[in-house]
């Protein structure tokens, strides 16, 4: 790159978690870090998700750097000790974060495009020694290009939900159902939301940390006084094991663990029936215009209400087009990190530590950071994208003594049983360690049975976090 463009800014897409920790490390490299926000303030997409409290604690979602750049503000950080819930962490650290960094953060941005400047993906000559052009559109309809050295997407996932189809596109009749389909965990103290779910039969449909706290504040309303009727559906795709309601007290973040004992709380005290090896492919409507899930099976289940969908997200790739990205084809994520984190490989264990190696791609200076770096992958952490963030941005510096030193570790979790071996009975049948969940029986499971084993004895070892 030549020296004027070495003197542009570092983008940064995304004024999350992670895209706010990238600019405080590339500030403390001495690199112009430059945010672009879509939304009206930091962190949007964690503010639609603020009633949603974190298993991580204070201690887990600061980054240090970051704490740093905030010190002159006078800002402490909370109880290291207590659980944010998404509303605290963007009100409490990511908000004082983006004022601390002023005019580097630029709002109701959102990107439409990025590519070399006068090159699109097929030419060659020259390539590397051109800025990229980073296209815009504000939040009044005007559109804008900027320059710059390098671009680091910490866009994050949010804006693309999974279906409920359980081929990865939507069941038939899932977008003409969309007046009682939500993709979001429900916000319960919202006394309009709350009235939508009281009384009523929901479908949960996911078998994750999201899905857990669905089917506990769904247990929660079903106990309280105006929640009376209150009944969920738990839908999975797999059957039921003594990994399917996490780590229990076997995990080491306490407050993950503390959500599969909810969840199997809530099936085991009635207030949620779990159907099991159930995929679905269609969502009808019936006379009353309730909804009848339908799985590939040919098996109709009983009429609900309201239907909510936690079947993972997936990275927006659309406005990266132009770039040369090496992807992996399963899980969309970078191809030096994909083995790391593939579900279909490493059910168990704990993430290995990467950073700007992993995250490289053919198209120099381009990283993908954060959860968008994991693709459809779930086992992101925060902490995980701030060892991401320190890494990219000395890298960036030059500093690749620093940015190979990769420290990351991260909490076992107990859990079991990746989510792409439920189609696969041979590793349920080794009778080993337990670490993989059975085959699925195609049964329907009321109150009255309880899930088998103790989600806190998984083995010690754990799987990954």
């Amino acid at each position: 790159m030549n020296a004027s463009a070495s003197e542009l800014p570092v983008i940064v897409i995304g004024a999350g978690p992670v895209g706010l920790a990238a600019a405080a490390h590339l500030a403390d490299q001495g690199l112009e870090p430059l945010v672009l926000e879509a939304g009206r303030t930091a962190g949007a997409a964690v503010r639609e998700w603020a009633h949603v409290r974190l298993f991580s604690t204070w201690s887990e979602v600061v980054d240090p750097v970051a704490e740093k750049l905030l010190a002159p503000t006078g800002w402490t950080r909370p109880d290291p000790a207590a659980h944010p819930s998404g509303g605290d962490w963007a009100d409490l650290y990511l908000q004082p974060l983006a004022d601390a960094l002023g005019d580097r953060v630029r709002y109701g941005a959102r990107v439409t495009g990025v590519s070399r400047a006068g090159r699109d993906r097929i030419v060659d000559a020259d390539r590397h020694q051109q800025p990229f052009a980073v296209h815009i559109t504000h939040a009044g309809g005007g559109e804008e290009r900027l320059l710059a050295r390098a671009v680091v997407d910490a866009s994050g996932t949010w804006s693309g939900p999974g279906p409920a189809g359980a081929g990865g596109l939507a069941a038939l009749g899932e977008k003409a159902a969309a007046d009682r389909v939500t993709y979001r965990v429900p916000d319960l103290r919202d006394p309009a939301v709350r009235t939508r779910y009281a009384g009523r039969r929901t479908a949960v449909i996911g078998s994750g940390a999201s899905a857990f706290t669905a089917l506990a504040h769904l247990a929660d309303l079903a106990k309280s006084h105006d929640g009376t009727g209150t009944k969920a559906v738990w839908v999975l795709r797999r059957g039921i094991s003594g990994s399917t309601f996490g780590g229990g007290r076997a995990d080491q973040l306490p407050a993950r663990g503390a959500l599969g004992l909810a969840a199997k709380a809530a099936v085991d005290g009635g207030h949620a029936d779990a159907v099991t090896g159930f995929r679905t492919e269609a969502i009808e409507r019936d006379p009353d215009g309730r909804l009848i899930l339908t799985g590939e099976d040919g098996r109709r289940l009983e009429p609900v209400d309201e239907v909510i969908v936690l079947t993972g997200f997936r990275p927006d790739l659309s406005f990266l087009d132009e770039l040369r990205l090496d992807l992996d084809e399963r899980l969309q994520a970078p191809v030096g990190l994909a083995p790391l984190i593939d579900p279909n490989q490493h059910s168990c264990g704990t993430v290995y530590p990467h950073g700007h190696r992993e995250l490289a791609h053919p198209e120099r200076d381009v990283y993908l950071v954060g959860m968008k770096s994991y693709g459809r992958a779930p086992t992101f952490l925060a902490m995980t994208g701030h060892e991401q963030a320190r890494s990219v941005a000395a890298a960036l510096a030059g500093d690749l003594e620093s940015a190979d030193r990769v420290e990351l570790t991260l909490p076992e979790t107990g859990v079991c049983g990746g989510a792409g071996l439920f189609d696969d009975p041979g590793p349920a049948q080794s009778g080993g360690d337990g670490c993989c969940a059975p085959a699925p029986g195609l049964i329907r499971l009321g109150a009255s049975t309880a899930a088998e084993g103790d989600a806190g004895q998984n083995p010690a070892g754990g799987c990954g976090a």
